[in-house]
């Protein structure tokens, strides 16, 4: 009897578990690339791009390397659409006695893997997923019995245990984080120049893929209509390999970590521009979370550019901190708590999405961008999903899972793991803060501090009430004004509740019926 292995389409690391685990000379593997995976969000058309390309690349080296592999392609007709399905056919022949598979990235896919042993009376083995450092158990055991789980402590035992940026027992630099110098806004005048990111022709694989889901180059295909799939696919050029993906790290240390941390969290208007859009940033999420890279290999690289003296140590440690930290982080919170998590509603909002989240359409400059950029790159990076769109759906109040399934469907980096936790509970701060100790609610000025989003827009940062008020300001203030009673205790919001109380009453009249007005005519914004 043999034992088949499933390796899911996100997990392409080439030191799977699976692998280690099965014997190439008489065990199996499966693949597919299934309906199910692909309409359970609308996802960007792009996102599907990526993960199928990157799996029949997968799928070929792991023929180069022996191993008898079943691959279901893409077919919107067939039977086989889902991994119960895909699993069912290779049980037909009856020589497999065990099916393994890798912890997945969602709850979803996990509770279907839990009822595979009933359904078709085999064991269903789960390993670990290598493609992270910290194991769920490891942070299971942190996070045993303290009230509050910060990121801040368990960065900085990340730190300890891989010896990233350490001396001894101590930080490099006399501090975990340099946060403090990684705030510019993007100057007005003589802003840096901005190197392109290293990008990708489609090989054949891609030309093939682009064919068969009939995506034209100039406009959405009716294809890709039919499979609700959102977004553009004519800009897309991602590593789609573990050696493109190497480049794409090469060419990010060499050429953008040195201002990273100065500019990670800038917003620059840029009318769509490549440049504008990827600012500094790696743009490797998408080839982590697949597998194509893995986290000591981006975090180990970027400490050698520090210690060359080829990056400085806010750049480095910031970007580090990014990896082994937060990204380790809130996939344990993920798993720690769900599925109850997923639930969580603290605040209390009810407010549709917006259709311009889908379009960009809409009058804010900065939304308008930041959407505009999301169709034709599956991309923004964490300020303008945090502190843009985000921000504005938490002050909106946009219901939880409105605004989870569109962060989940729209960006090329996103599965369940790693959206869910940032959206809930630090977009949204769902989780009653769980995820972040408040939430991260903020005015125009904001917004116009760290870019120049305002000088381009139709609406005056500097009002807060009338028509050509900035919509954020007056959302920002009765925000607080609504929630006072779950927030105004937070020590961390006593100066926003300070500055509230001081505003004449008529003034805040006046501000809470901008927001309804707003409210009630988001669509027309």
């Amino acid at each position: 009897m043999a034992k088949l292995g499933l390796i899911l389409g996100d997990q392409l690391n080439r030191d799977h578990a699976v692998l280690a685990a099965l014997d190439a000379g008489c065990d199996r593997l499966v693949m597919g690339e299934v309906m199910d995976e692909v309409c359970y969000v609308p996802h960007h058309v792009q996102k599907v791009l990526l993960i199928f390309s990157a799996m029949r690349h997968h799928a070929a080296w792991l023929r180069e390397q022996g191993w008898s592999l079943s691959y279901h392609a893409f077919d919107a007709s067939s039977p086989v659409r889902s991994f119960t399905d895909l699993v069912a056919r290779e049980l037909v022949a009856g020589d497999i006695d065990e099916v393994l598979i890798s912890w997945p990235g969602e709850w979803r896919v996990l509770n279907e893997i839990e009822g595979w042993a009933a359904r078709f009376k085999i064991e269903a083995t789960l390993l670990p997923d290598s493609r992270f450092v910290s194991p769920l158990e490891d942070f299971s055991r942190w996070a045993e019995g303290r009230k509050q789980l910060r990121m801040e402590y368990f960065y900085r035992q990340m730190r300890k245990s891989t010896g990233l940026l350490m001396d001894g027992d101590e930080p490099i630099g006399g501090a975990w984080n340099f946060d403090a110098d990684n705030r510019k806004g993007w100057p007005a005048k003589n802003p840096p120049a901005v190197p392109a990111v290293r990008g990708f022709a489609d090989d054949p694989v891609v030309a093939e893929l682009k064919a068969s889901l009939g995506l034209d180059t100039d406009s959405l295909s009716n294809k890709q209509a039919e499979l609700g799939l959102f977004g553009e696919s004519t800009s897309f050029d991602y590593p789609v390999t573990p050696e493109q993906a190497a480049l794409a790290l090469d060419d990010f240390i060499a050429h953008r970590l040195p201002r990273f941390g100065d500019y990670q969290d800038a917003l620059a208007d840029g009318a769509g521009t490549d440049n504008a859009v990827f600012l500094f940033h790696s743009r490797l999420s998408s080839s982590l979370n697949l597998g194509l890279l893995s986290p000591l290999q981006v975090c180990r690289a970027a400490e050698q550019a520090w210690r060359e003296g080829a990056a400085p140590l806010n750049a480095v440690e910031g970007f580090i901190r990014q990896v082994i930290g937060w990204r380790e982080y809130v996939r344990g919170i993920y798993w720690h708590l769900m599925p109850e998590y997923g639930e969580r509603n603290a605040l209390g909002h009810d407010q549709p999405l917006p259709s311009w989240y889908w379009s960009g359409e809409v009058g804010m400059r900065c939304l308008q961008q930041a959407i505009q950029a999301t169709r034709a790159h599956a991309y923004a990076h964490h300020i303008q999903r945090l502190m843009v769109t985000g921000n504005f759906a938490l002050l909106l109040g946009i219901e939880p899972k409105a605004i989870n399934e569109w962060y989940l469907a729209v960006y090329i980096d996103a599965y369940e793991w790693v959206e869910l936790p940032n959206v809930l509970g630090m977009v949204m701060h769902a989780d009653g803060g769980v995820l972040a100790s408040k939430p991260y609610a903020a005015s125009g000025k904001y917004i116009q501090r760290m870019g120049d989003h305002c000088k381009h827009c139709r609406y005056k940062v500097t009002e807060t009430v009338g028509e050509q008020a900035c919509p954020f300001n007056a959302l920002y203030w009765d925000f607080l004004d609504r929630h006072r009673k779950s927030l105004a205790s937070n020590p961390r919001m006593g100066m926003m509740y300070r500055n509230l109380d001081r505003m004449e009453e008529g003034k805040r009249i006046a501000i809470r019926e901008r927001a309804d007005w707003i409210r009630e005519r988001v669509e027309l914004l």
